[in-house]
């Protein structure tokens, strides 16, 4: 990928739609968790142990080049999206939940990201040629994401009616950079494209499923409420590709267009399959919600 692709715009996209999640957060946010330490605690649980596990079996079963593979970790290692909570808005899930969820999945993936991405790198890729990610490319992913928060935050905090402003146009820009940077990857790959689909694209496919279906039904099954469920859903259905594909692209991280690849699958397929999993559950709600009427004396 061109240099300054690279290292420049993709860095600066996530930055901008890091700086978009700040925009919207406060630090009742992140308190709000506290009252719901059980779901809070098994949504992270889904999203740190159990998607890497599901990934890591997916990988072992289909047996893609090892680049693929380490990507496909990188993928399942990455947080949630800000675009979770417009699919949860769109299908009434608890979008204050969403916001939090994002906010505290990002920062728990400072640690838990090169972790995953580390030891995918050592096992797929043993053969030495490529670094990984050290502690000094770590602090950086720490400077991309942890930076533009802050200063959202602190502008949401100062000046509210400015951060409400800037949220629209935030976003808007950072779909516009990342779309093109998406472009360029893709075009500069063309000839080896759709051999990459046919390696990964079902792989993609069964863990976005898996990713939508375990969102939902673990909080579901231990009583979790339906907004709160739906939100879950989206949440760990939606992850953060904007993250996941400037890990990969970067000259100062891994540098690798094939690495990327499942993220840029991903982050095409994840719209129509999140938007098929939410009119389901919007019928399944309208269904529940009806027999309950029925139930009721009047």
């Amino acid at each position: 990928m061109d240099s300054t692709i690279a290292t420049i715009a993709l860095p600066a996209a996530l930055a901008v739609i890091m700086l978009g999640l700040g925009l919207s957060l406060t630090v009742p946010d992140f308190t709000r968790l506290a009252r719901i330490p059980g779901t809070v605690a098994l949504i992270l649980g889904c999203q740190i142990v159990l998607l890497p596990l599901v990934c890591f079996g997916l990988v072992l079963l289909f047996r893609p080049p090892p680049a693929l593979a380490v990507g496909m970790m990188l993928l399942a290692a990455s947080p949630g999206g800000t675009t979770a909570s417009l699919f949860s808005h769109l299908f009434r899930g608890n979008v204050a939940l969403n916001i939090s969820l994002t906010a505290l999945n990002s920062l728990t993936a400072l640690f838990t990201l090169p972790l995953i991405t580390n030891l995918s790198l050592a096992y797929f890729m043993s053969d030495g040629d490529t670094l990984g990610l050290q502690f000094d490319k770590i602090l950086q992913v720490f400077a991309i994401i942890l930076i533009p928060v802050g200063i959202g935050m602190l502008v949401r905090a100062k000046a509210e009616p400015v951060a409400r402003a800037l949220e629209k146009p935030v976003k808007i820009a950072s779909v516009f950079v990342l779309l093109g940077v998406v472009s360029v990857a893709i075009y500069q790959e063309r000839e080896n494209i759709a051999d990459y689909i046919v390696a990964v694209g079902l792989m993609v496919l069964l863990f976005n499923i898996a990713s939508l279906t375990i969102g939902y039904w673990a909080p579901r099954l231990v009583g979790t409420g339906r907004s709160e469920s739906i939100a879950s859903c989206m949440e760990i259905g939606l992850h953060n590709t904007t993250l996941s594909l400037a890990i990969a692209l970067s000259p100062a991280l891994l540098n690798s267009s094939e690495i990327a690849v499942p993220s840029a699958v991903y982050g095409v397929l994840m719209f129509f399959t999140a938007a098929v999993t939410g009119v389901l559950l919007a019928r399944r709600s309208a269904r529940e919600g009806a027999a309950e009427a029925e139930r009721t004396p009047t």
